[in-house]
C-alpha cells in the first residue's frame, strides 16, 4: 500500500489501541484487511507523534495487520525469540518488546556511540558477564538482555521504573540517587519504555 500524508500526535502516552483507532479514522491505515506500518517521530519540543509517512528520524513503532473485523493485531519483529526469552526469565514479553523498541528500534545491527550493541544494546562487558555468545545474533542478544532485565527487576522488587533506569544509566547510578536519577535522558527513557509497554499491553487485551 502507499503512504498518505497524515500524522497525529500521541498525547499523554495515549495507548496504541486508541491511537490505531484514530489512525483508521484519519485514513493512516485501511479499514479492510491490509498491512500497514506506523512510525513515531519526536518533534523538537520533545513530543511524539505517530505517522505513516516516511520522515527523517522516524522510528518504526509497529507493523499492523487489520482483519475484516478491524481489530489490529500486533506483529512484533523477533516475536518468537522475545516470548521464549521472556518466559524463561519470568518477564512480561511486552516489557522486553518495549525495551527493544526504545533501545534499537528492532535493528539487530544497532551500535551506539558508547559501544552498546544489538537489539537490546548490550555493552560488551555486560554481554560477556551474561555469557552472550554472539551479540549480533538476535536470539542471543534478546536472551542476554532479557536475563539482564530480569535480574534488575529482581533487585528492585519488580519496580519497572527502577529496573529500566538501571538498564539505561547503570545500577550504581540508581543506587547512589536512591531512585530514578535526575538525568533528562534516563527519565525520558523510562517514560518512553513504560509508554510503549502500556501500548503493547492494551493493544493485545
Amino acid at each position: 500500500m502507499g503512504f498518505n500524508q497524515h500524522s497525529f500526535r500521541c498525547v499523554s502516552g495515549a495507548p496504541l489501541a486508541r491511537a490505531l483507532l484514530l489512525a483508521t479514522i484519519l485514513g493512516l491505515v485501511p479499514s479492510a484487511a491490509a498491512d500497514a506500518q506506523i512510525g513515531v517521530v519526536t518533534d523538537p519540543d520533545g513530543s511524539e507523534r505517530f505517522t505513516s509517512e516516511p520522515e527523517p528520524g522516524a522510528r518504526i513503532f509497529v507493523r499492523t495487520a487489520f482483519t475484516a473485523s478491524r481489530r489490529p493485531n500486533l506483529r512484533v519483529p523477533f516475536g518468537d525469540s522475545i516470548r521464549s526469552a521472556a518466559v524463561d526469565n519470568g518477564v512480561d514479553p511486552g516489557l522486553v518488546t518495549a525495551v527493544i523498541a526504545a533501545e534499537s528500534n528492532f535493528d539487530p545491527r544497532a551500535l551506539s556511540p558508547k559501544g552498546a550493541q544489538g537489539l537490546m544494546q548490550l555493552m560488551p562487558a555486560t554481554a560477556d558477564d551474561l555469557g552472550v555468545r554472539d551479540v549480533w545474533n538476535p536470539d542471543d542478544n534478546i536472551r542476554g538482555g532479557t536475563a539482564h532485565l530480569a535480574r534488575l527487576l529482581g533487585k528492585y522488587d519488580d519496580d519497572a521504573s527502577l529496573a529500566l533506569a538501571a538498564y539505561n544509566a547503570g545500577e550504581g547510578t540508581v543506587d547512589r540517587h536512591g531512585g530514578v536519577p535526575p538525568f533528562r535522558e534516563t527519565q525520558q527513557y523510562v517514560s518512553r519504555v513504560l509508554g510503549y509497554y502500556r501500548s503493547y499491553r492494551e493493544s493485545n487485551d
